[in-house]
C-alpha cells in the first residue's frame, strides 16, 4: 500500500508531509514524469510532475511522434479517474499512479545503488573510446552540459535521487506537455513516452551506446547542418560564409592533437563578452543575447571569439541545440567550459 493512497488525503504545492511527498516523489520519478529530486518538497517540480501525468493520462495513447510507438497507452490507466490538469494528487489521480507502477509492462527508469561508482566507469568508458568522428572535448563538454557528466544522479543528505539522469523537454510553451525526454550522461532522446524495455535494457543502461547515439548526431550536425546541404548555421554564413567545412587544424596524423587539442585553439583564439539584451547573436544578426526558459539573465565573460577558431565545430554544437536564442546560449557554454579546462 503507497503511503499517499489514503481515503480523502490530497497532496498539493505547498504541503508539507515530507515523508508522503518523498513517497511520491519517488514514483513520479520512477515513471520519469519529475526530472530530479526526492528531498519531501512539493515544490513547483513536483507540480510540474504532477501535471505532466495529468495530461497524459488524458492525451497520451501510446502513439508514436518519428521515434517508434511506447509499449503502452499511458490513456489506458486513467478509466476515467482524471478529469483535469490541476497539478494535485488525490485519490483518483494515486490509483492511476499505482496501476502505473504495478503493470509490469510498464517500463521504469532504472536507479543504482552505487551511482558514484556507476557515474566513474560510464565516464571512463567513454573516454576510452577510439573517437575519430568528433572532437573530444567538444563531445565532453556537451556531455557536461546535457548531464553534468552524470549517468546517474547522486544522493545528498537531504535528496535521496539515484535514478538516471533526466532531461525533460517542454519546448511547447505549455508546461504540462513534455515534447521529448533525454536519459543517461548522453541524454539519448525519446519523443515516445513511456521507454521501450529494449531502449532501458540496450541503451539507457549502457553509457557507451548512449553516448554513441550523441556522437553520431553531433556529427551529422557538422556535416549537414552547418554549410548545407540539409541547412544552414546563420552564424557561420555571417562569419565564413560558404568556404568548405573546416575539420581540424591539425591533421589526422597528429593524432595526439586531430580533434584533441580543443582547449589550445580556444586559447589562442580573441575573447570579448556577452551582455543579456545588448550584445546581438552575430554581426548583422538583428537577435540578440537575452533569458529564456532554459537560460536565465546572464553575462559570460571570455568568451572564444567564434571565428578565430579553426574549425566548425562551434556552429555544430549550436545547431546540435537548434537554432534558436537557446542554442547560442549553448554554443557559448560549451565554449567556456573547453577553454576554461572544465572537461
Amino acid at each position: 500500500m503507497r503511503s499517499y493512497l489514503q481515503s480523502g488525503l490530497i497532496l498539493k504545492k505547498g504541503d508539507v508531509s515530507p515523508g508522503l511527498v518523498k513517497d511520491l516523489q519517488q514514483d513520479l520519478r520512477q515513471l520519469g514524469y519529475l526530472g530530479r529530486g526526492i528531498d519531501g518538497d512539493f515544490g513547483a517540480g513536483t507540480e510540474r510532475a504532477i501535471r505532466s501525468l495529468q495530461h497524459d493520462l488524458l492525451h497520451n495513447d501510446g502513439s508514436g511522434k518519428g521515434d517508434g510507438n511506447a509499449p503502452v497507452s499511458i490513456v489506458g490507466y486513467n478509466q476515467g479517474r482524471v478529469q483535469e490538469v490541476n497539478g494535485v494528487l488525490d485519490q483518483a489521480l494515486g490509483v492511476c499512479l499505482s496501476a502505473m507502477l504495478d503493470d509490469p509492462g510498464f517500463p521504469k527508469l532504472p536507479s543504482d545503488p552505487h551511482p558514484e561508482q556507476a557515474n566513474k566507469r560510464s565516464l571512463e568508458a567513454i573516454r576510452a573510446l577510439s573517437v575519430l568522428e568528433v572532437p573530444l572535448p567538444f563531445l565532453l563538454a556537451i556531455l557536461m552540459q546535457e548531464s553534468g557528466l552524470c549517468h546517474f544522479q547522486v544522493p545528498t543528505p537531504k535528496n535521496a535521487d539515484n535514478f538516471i539522469t533526466v532531461g525533460l523537454d517542454r519546448g511547447t510553451g505549455e508546461e504540462q506537455v513534455i515534447t521529448s525526454r533525454g536519459y543517461g550522461i548522453g541524454q539519448y532522446t525519446l519523443f515516445h513516452h513511456p521507454a521501450r524495455p529494449e531502449e532501458v535494457d540496450e541503451v539507457m543502461l549502457d553509457p557507451v551506446r548512449n553516448v554513441q547515439r550523441a556522437i553520431r548526431e553531433l556529427r551529422e550536425k557538422f556535416d549537414r547542418f552547418v554549410n548545407g546541404p540539409t541547412d544552414l548555421a546563420d552564424d557561420r554564413v555571417a562569419e565564413q560564409g560558404r568556404a568548405p567545412l573546416r575539420t581540424c587544424k591539425f591533421t589526422p596524423d597528429d593524432s595526439a592533437r586531430f580533434l584533441r587539442d580543443c582547449r589550445r585553439c580556444m586559447e589562442e583564439a580573441g575573447k570579448y563578452n556577452i551582455t543579456s539584451g545588448q550584445t546581438h547573436l552575430y554581426d548583422g544578426a538583428s537577435g540578440v543575447y537575452k533569458p529564456t526558459q532554459y537560460h536565465g539573465e546572464i553575462a559570460y565573460t571570455g568568451v572564444p571569439i567564434r571565428q578565430d577558431i579553426p574549425c566548425d565545430w562551434p556552429y555544430a554544437t549550436r545547431r546540435y541545440n537548434g537554432s534558436g536564442t537557446d542554442s547560442y546560449h549553448y554554443q557559448t557554454q560549451v565554449l567556456l567550459r573547453i577553454v576554461e579546462g572544465i572537461v
